[in-house]
């Protein structure tokens, strides 16, 4: 809440302060001292010849610049250097199992959805002499380490009902 009343004070006649801010007269250069501009008019109309200097051009100058050619090419950026190493896992694997309207067209290898890491954990759960770690890397493609820090760390939601009378006896892991 504090968030739009501070936007919305922030944003208040907002066009109007723009405008005005805009319309201001912005500041000019100082003026010089008047002993200055006399000391300058002197200097000018005693050294013509460096005004002069100042205006003329070198021709043998000019020729050299025609001359030179300047051929730049910029460094490859880090990024460039970074996207090149950094390529993406050339193998996919179709998705196992139903996606329930998730637009998944292709799993890279040693990845899984999140509705085929369900899948497995709750097979893995149901049916552990089947549903082995081994069996379950061999099947999704991935790392049996992988999978056995997925089944020690992560389980599967569950719901338990107790009846009134074993109301105190509650299993613990």
């Amino acid at each position: 809440m504090g968030a739009r009343v501070s936007r919305a004070v922030r944003n208040f006649n907002l066009e109007n302060r723009a405008e005005r801010e805009i319309s201001k007269v912005k500041p000019s250069m100082a003026p010089r001292h008047p002993s200055t501009q006399s000391v300058l008019r002197e200097q000018k109309s005693d050294h013509a010849e460096i005004e002069r200097e100042i205006a003329r051009k070198n021709e043998k100058l000019l020729s050299l610049l025609k001359d030179v050619y300047v051929d730049s090419k910029d460094p490859v950026s880090s990024q460039v250097k970074d996207a090149a190493t950094q390529q993406e896992p050339k193998e996919f694997r179709l998705p196992k199992g139903h996606h329930f309207g998730m637009d998944i067209k292709n799993i890279p290898m040693g990845k899984i959805s999140i509705v085929e890491a369900v899948t497995l954990l709750n097979n893995h759960k149901l049916y552990p002499e089947t549903w082995t770690a081994e069996k379950i890397a061999q099947e999704y493609h991935l790392k049996l380490e992988d999978v056995n820090s997925l089944l020690k760390y992560f389980v599967t939601f569950e719901v338990k009902n107790f009846s009134p009378e074993n109301k105190n006896i509650i299993e613990s892991k």
